[in-house]
C-alpha cells in the first residue's frame, strides 16, 4: 500500500522530468543526422514496437473512420508538432525556447478552443493569453538569443504549437473510442510517412551514425514515445484532466534548466522573469476560468514528444 502511494506521489515528479528530455534529445541528435531523417527513422522504430504490443495484447483494430480520424490527428500531433520543433532545433533555436514557445499550448486551447466549443472566453482568460504572450516577448528580447535561430526555424516553432493545439483538440472530439496503442499506431505510422516523403524532397537524408545518435534515438523511442506516453495515459486516469494539465507548466523551466547543464543554453533574468510569466499565464487560464470537461480534457490531452 506505501509503494503504491509513492508511486503515485512520484509519477508526476517523474513525467515532468521525462518529458523535458525530448527537446533535449532532439538537441542532443541533431548534429549527426537531419531533423526529417531522424524523426523518420524514430516512428518507424515506434511503429514497430507499437504494432508487436498491439498483437500480443490483440487489441481491436478501429474502423476505417476511426483510423482516419486518428490519422488526422497525427498529422497534426506528430507531423506539425514534432516536425516543428525538430526543424526549429536544427535551426539554432535552443531547446529551452522551444519548449517555452509550444508550452503556451493549454493557453490557446483553454481560450481559443473555448470559441468553437460555445463557450464565452472571460476577461481573465484573455488576461492570462496576454500575460502568456508578454512573457514570450520578455525571453525573446535578448537579440543574441533570437539570431541564434533562423526565421525558419522560428517559424517552424509556432507551427508546431498551433499544430499540438489542433491536433489535440481534433484527437479529443473524434478519437476518443480508439484504444491508445492502434490509435498511436496509426498516428505514428502516418507521420513518419509524411517526414519520409518530406526527407526525400528536401534533405539529403546523410546519417553520421555514432553513439550520441543511437543514444538519442533509443531514448526518444523507447523512454519517451512508449514509456512516457504510457505514463501520460496512467496519469490522466489516476488525475482530474486540469490537474494532469498543470504538469506542462514544469517542462519549460525544466528543459531550460537541462539545456543550460547539458548543452550550456543560458537565459539573462529578464528572460528567466518571461519564462515565470509565461508560465503564471498559463495557470491563470486554466484556472481563472470555469472550463467544461470536455475543454479541460482537451488541455490535458497534450502530444507525445
Amino acid at each position: 500500500m506505501r509503494l503504491s502511494k509513492l508511486a503515485i506521489a512520484l509519477a508526476p515528479v517523474l513525467f515532468v522530468l521525462l518529458w523535458s528530455t525530448g527537446f533535449i534529445g532532439a538537441r542532443y541528435g541533431l548534429p549527426y543526422i537531419e531533423p526529417l531523417t531522424f524523426l523518420t527513422v524514430r516512428m518507424v522504430c515506434v511503429a514497430v514496437i507499437l504494432a508487436a504490443i498491439a498483437l500480443i495484447a490483440r487489441v481491436a483494430w478501429p474502423s476505417r473512420a476511426e483510423a482516419a480520424h486518428s490519422l488526422v490527428s497525427g498529422l497534426m500531433v506528430h507531423g506539425l508538432y514534432l516536425g516543428g520543433v525538430f526543424i526549429a532545433i536544427s535551426q539554432g533555436v535552443p531547446a529551452g525556447i522551444s519548449a517555452l514557445i509550444t508550452g503556451l499550448q493549454p493557453i490557446l486551447t483553454s481560450t481559443i478552443a473555448n470559441r468553437f466549443m460555445g463557450e464565452a472566453v472571460s476577461r481573465i482568460q484573455w488576461f492570462g493569453l496576454a500575460l502568456g504572450l508578454g512573457g514570450v516577448a520578455l525571453v525573446l528580447h535578448d537579440r543574441a538569443l533570437v539570431e541564434a535561430g533562423t526565421w525558419t526555424g522560428w517559424v517552424a516553432n509556432f507551427v508546431a504549437l498551433f499544430g499540438i493545439t489542433l491536433g489535440t483538440l481534433y484527437q479529443k472530439r473524434f478519437c476518443g473510442k480508439i484504444d491508445w496503442r492502434i490509435g498511436n499506431l496509426v498516428q505514428y505510422t502516418g507521420a513518419g510517412v509524411l517526414f519520409a516523403i518530406g526527407s526525400f524532397a528536401v534533405e539529403t537524408r546523410i546519417v553520421h551514425w555514432n553513439g550520441e545518435l543511437v543514444f538519442a534515438i533509443a531514448w526518444l523511442v523507447l523512454v519517451l514515445s512508449i514509456s512516457a506516453v504510457g505514463l501520460m495515459y496512467w496519469l490522466i486516469r489516476r488525475s482530474a484532466a486540469s490537474g494532469f494539465a498543470s504538469l506542462f507548466y514544469l517542462v519549460p523551466v525544466v528543459t531550460a534548466l537541462m539545456a543550460y547543464i547539458l548543452f550550456g543554453e543560458k537565459l539573462d533574468a529578464l528572460s528567466i522573469a518571461g519564462m515565470v510569466i509565461c508560465a503564471a499565464g498559463v495557470v491563470i487560464v486554466n484556472r481563472g476560468g470555469r472550463m467544461t470537461p470536455a475543454v479541460a480534457s482537451a488541455a490535458a490531452s497534450v502530444s507525445r514528444d
